[in-house]
């Protein structure tokens, strides 16, 4: 049960009260190019999901296996080797170098599947699928599960850091979402000129980042209520 309690607030907490773009401003590229119609928008939306996912998921087996201090398999190699089976090998310097390449052959594997089954989708989406690559919400989620596997007290499993990548796909997705509805009402209203295009995007990316501030402490209302629901 606590291990249920733990990934509901994980999800929640990714999805809306530490959402990657309102909250910690990754992803903006994306966020402001490709958030001027609503189905464009929740096409981005579920292709960045899908691309963090596997991800996340890519990023977790390397880190916990290979990257992390103490990881099992450098040490089998080390000590086969003749090493001192005392010495913790630590490899996660070449996290960041991990990451990209996971990042970029997942966003590879999107892209071909779009094109071959959705090539209207593709075709809107135009450059904004490939720098996907280079949405630094996907790289940031990586890093997030790479400091929950440093420390050995708080080791996260594959759950935990597969529903913060699901649940920060979800958050991007709501966020864009949200945002080009607003966009698209705005085309009916009449900004002042200095403000149009990203100059009234941004504002409103702004007083969205703080109306998502009114979901802190949810989580831990959710955590009280689900504690007496459970127990």
């Amino acid at each position: 049960m606590e291990t249920l309690i733990t990934l509901i607030q994980i999800a929640i907490g990714a999805a809306l009260i530490n959402n990657f773009v309102l909250h910690y401003f990754v992803g903006i590229c994306p966020f402001l190019g490709v958030s001027r119609r609503i189905d464009t928008a929740f096409g981005m939306g579920c292709a960045v999901t899908f691309v963090i996912s596997i991800a996340a998921t890519l990023s977790w087996v390397f880190t916990y296996f290979i990257l992390r201090p103490g990881a099992p398999l450098p040490a089998w190699i080390w000590q086969m080797a003749g090493g001192d089976a005392s010495t913790q090998v630590n490899l996660s310097v070449l996290s960041y170098i991990v990451y990209i390449f996971v990042i970029a052959a997942s966003v590879q594997f999107v892209e071909m599947y779009v094109r071959k089954f959705f090539p209207a989708l593709y075709k809107s989406f135009g450059v904004f699928l490939p720098l996907i690559t280079t949405n630094c919400a996907i790289l940031f989620a990586c890093l997030e599960i790479m400091k929950h596997l440093q420390d050995p007290m708080r080791l996260w499993a594959l759950p935990e850091a597969l529903t913060l990548a699901v649940g920060g796909g979800v958050g991007f997705t709501l966020a864009i979402v949200l945002m080009a509805g607003i966009r698209e009402e705005l085309d009916a209203c009449d900004v002042p000129k200095p403000l149009r295009g990203p100059g009234i995007a941004l504002i409103v990316a702004g007083i969205l980042a703080m109306a998502f501030m009114g979901f802190a402490g949810v989580d831990r209302g959710i955590q009280s209520t689900l504690n007496a629901f459970l127990h």
